[in-house]
């Protein structure tokens, strides 16, 4: 069973906190409890605060996560971790050859459907809805797969 899950992109500001939350409320509306998720970045913006749009696009869905600081991804994180979803292939590539241990517990957050989400770092609120999208997706796939 994969109970420690963590969930990576590069900054760690817009959309692993997104998915983060995502994930922890639909397990939770499954009654699927026992599960740990975080999320870090490999690049972090360590101790900021998730991106305007992020935290608006996720308080219209009731869920605030205004208060969540950027994590720097490590190793022993990494380790801990029964699964480990990302944002983009590039991702996976880039923790599985830092830690090799990782392999096969390194996924796409849209692994299912077949889809990287893209960054929309710095970009307009559009761009931020349409990877809310992929991710709320991604996160429903998953949490039917856990």
């Amino acid at each position: 069973m994969f109970e420690n899950i963590l969930v990576v992109c590069i900054g760690n500001i817009c959309r692993s906190p997104v998915a983060e939350a995502l994930l922890k409320a639909a397990l939770i509306n499954k009654g699927k409890k026992n599960y740990n998720i975080s999320s870090a970045g490999i690049g972090a913006l360590v101790g900021h605060q998730p991106d305007q749009y992020a935290c608006e696009l996720m308080l219209e869905r009731g869920i605030d996560i205004s208060s969540y600081q950027a994590t720097q991804i490590n190793q022993r994180m990494i380790v801990n971790s029964d699964l480990i979803l990302v944002m983009e292939m590039a991702h996976k590539e880039l923790i599985e050859h830092k830690e090799p241990s990782a392999k096969g517990k390194v996924f796409r957050l849209g692994q299912w459907g077949g889809f990287d989400i893209a960054d929309p770092y710095r970009q307009e609120r559009k761009v931020f809805e349409n990877a809310v999208m992929l991710i709320e997706k991604g996160v429903n796939d998953w949490v039917t797969k856990l």
